[in-house]
C-alpha cells in the first residue's frame, strides 16, 4: 500500500509541475508517468539498500531515457518530460531543513544536510547528462554502422 501511495503522489507532483511549467495538456499524463516511474525506481533501489545518491543517479538516468523515448514517440521536446519527471527526486525538503539548521545556529547538522543535498542534486545532474551522452553515442554508432 505504501508503494501505491508513493506512486500516486509522485504522479500528481510531476503532472502538477507540468501544469506550472506550461506543458501541453496532452503531455501532462505522460509527464506524471515519467515522474512516477522514476520515483518508483528510486524507492525500489533504496528498498534494496542501494546508496541514496546512487539510487538518485540511476533514477535520473532512467527518467531521462524515458523522456527521450517519449519525446521521439510523441514528437515533443525532451525537456517537457525530463523536467517534470525529475521533480520527485529533487531534495527540496532536505534543503529547507539545511537552511533551518543554519538559521538555528546548528552548523554541524546544517553542513551535513547541505552536503547531502549537494550530492543528491549533483547525482540528478550527472544522471541526466549520462543519459544524453549515452543517447548521442548510440546514435553515432548506429549511423556509422548504417554508413558502412
Amino acid at each position: 500500500m505504501h508503494v501505491l501511495q508513493q506512486c500516486i503522489t509522485s504522479f500528481i507532483a510531476s503532472a502538477a509541475f507540468g501544469i506550472i511549467f506550461n506543458c501541453p495538456k496532452n503531455a501532462l499524463v505522460k509527464c506524471g508517468l515519467v515522474g512516477m516511474m522514476g520515483w518508483l525506481m528510486y524507492i525500489l533501489l533504496v528498498a534494496f539498500n542501494v546508496n541514496v545518491v546512487l539510487a538518485n543517479l540511476l533514477a535520473a538516468f532512467f527518467i531521462a531515457v524515458i523522456g527521450q523515448s517519449f519525446a521521439r514517440m510523441y514528437k515533443m521536446p525532451m525537456i517537457i518530460f525530463s523536467v517534470a519527471g525529475i521533480i520527485p527526486l529533487v531534495p527540496g525538503g532536505m534543503a529547507y531543513d539545511a537552511m533551518r539548521h543554519f538559521v538555528q545556529n546548528d552548523y554541524s547538522s546544517a553542513v551535513q544536510l547541505s552536503a547531502k543535498v549537494f550530492l543528491l542534486s549533483g547525482a540528478i545532474a550527472v544522471g541526466l547528462i549520462l543519459s544524453e551522452v549515452s543517447n548521442q553515442m548510440y546514435r553515432k554508432l548506429r549511423s556509422l554502422k548504417q554508413g558502412a
